[in-house]
């Protein structure tokens, strides 16, 4: 069964960083889009990050460009947010997803979702 273990979040006060890690059991990292994901509360799921099939490239929603940067460690099958100048309208769950498609419209496995709380 493939599975996404989730790790990394916490509590900060604003201005911090943290670094989500994503790791897969299996390789479904490869040939598909990878995305992270964050709810707040009471608001709906959105896209943070998008990173495409040939991780040549990486699209950010605009509230977080400049500040998160994906990265992967292929060997470990495991996907990274760094999230640098933290604010509290960041606070939420994130998730990543694996395996997405159409820009990260749709994914086929999910990690179980770490809890970021910025203090302001």
């Amino acid at each position: 069964e493939v599975q996404l273990v989730a790790s990394g979040g916490g509590l900060v006060q604003a201005g911090g960083s943290l670094r989500l890690s994503c790791a897969a059991s299996g390789r479904i990292f490869e040939d598909y889009d990878i995305g992270w994901f964050r709810r707040a509360p009471g608001k709906e799921r959105e896209g943070v990050s998008c990173t495409g099939e040939t991780r040549q490239m990486t699209d950010y929603a605009d509230p977080v460009k400049g500040r998160f940067t994906v990265s992967s460690d292929n060997a470990k099958n495991t996907v990274y947010l760094q999230m640098n100048a933290l604010k509290p309208e960041d606070a939420g769950i994130y998730y990543c997803g694996a395996t997405c498609g159409d820009g990260c419209s749709w994914c086929r496995y999910w990690g179980q979702g770490s809890q970021v709380a910025v203090s302001s």
